[in-house]
């Protein structure tokens, strides 16, 4: 501005007929003006005069011809930038240095523009779909399968398997039986409806059971102890004449010695080692 009428606020003297700049409702003539209150450039430090554009952003003042790229010095003034580390950017650098690759095109993913996180990997917005369809998956549900993402419903279509019993997907865990799938929760005893998974069972005509309800079911009683032959584990059972004993149950009625693997008497109901046999 010029002035015809008013004395500098600082050094009083007459503005009349020079340029001057106010600040607060006082005018100051340029030279006080500039030493009081010009801002520092941050590139070249030397004050920004109140006959230059001054351009701020976050406190930090730039000449205009100062405002530019750290890194390929070209001018950022009424473009888009980005700042790292208080350095200044155009949006291709910045790119080219910080920004994420999109994990299925590898192309950068731009300052501004969506992008989307799963497993510690970046995705345009437009690149995260499900594989089969192409449909978004945005921040929808969805199934992982080699490195490739799917929707739950085209999963569940084409790699998801169904459970033997209700018929339903199993969507995680499961048991094999009979090479076929089961839900943890559908495998139970075909007697006392108790859940198999993780616990010895035994087969029947093609039907899982417990220990307990197999042996109250269909187990033989052994001769000796009464208790249930069961086999489990590779265990050892001895049968003759239509009774059955535990390998370990099967001894001389009356020396007690083990009878598996040897000959032996029968003398009623009991069985005997030669030894005792003979004596009787």
């Amino acid at each position: 501005m010029t002035s015809n009428q008013t004395d500098c606020h600082y050094c009083l003297q007459s503005l009349r007929g020079r340029k001057y700049a106010l600040r607060e409702e006082n005018a100051y003539c340029v030279t006080c003006y500039d030493s009081l209150f010009a801002s520092p450039c941050e590139e070249c430090k030397q004050p920004i005069e109140c006959d230059s554009k001054d351009l701020a952003y976050k406190g930090r003042h730039w000449h205009e011809r100062c405002f530019k790229c750290s890194k390929c010095s070209r001018s950022l003034v009424e473009k888009p930038f980005a700042a790292k580390d208080e350095l200044l950017l155009c949006t291709e650098c910045y790119s080219d240095e910080y920004s994420s690759k999109c994990f299925h095109c590898q192309k950068t993913i731009m300052p501004g523009s969506r992008k989307m996180e799963f497993k510690g990997s970046s995705w345009h917005e437009s690149c995260f779909v499900c594989q089969y369809c192409r449909q978004p998956l945005g921040t929808k549900p969805l199934i992982t399968k080699d490195n490739e993402n799917y929707c739950v419903p085209c999963f569940e279509k084409h790699f998801a398997h169904h459970c033997y019993s209700c018929k339903k997907v199993i969507t995680s865990g499961g048991v094999t039986y009979h090479d076929q799938p089961w839900h943890k929760e559908c495998f139970v005893c075909a007697g006392c409806k108790t859940q198999l998974s993780g616990q010895r069972f035994i087969s029947k005509d093609e039907y899982p059971y417990c220990v307990d309800c197999f042996s109250k079911l269909y187990a033989k009683k052994c001769a000796a102890c009464k208790k249930p032959i069961t086999a489990l584990g590779g265990a050892k059972f001895i049968s003759f004449e239509e009774r059955q004993w535990h390998g370990e149950c099967f001894n001389c009625a009356k020396c007690s010695v083990s009878l598996v693997g040897q000959g032996f008497l029968t003398q009623q109901d009991d069985v005997l080692c030669h030894e005792c046999g003979s004596a009787s």
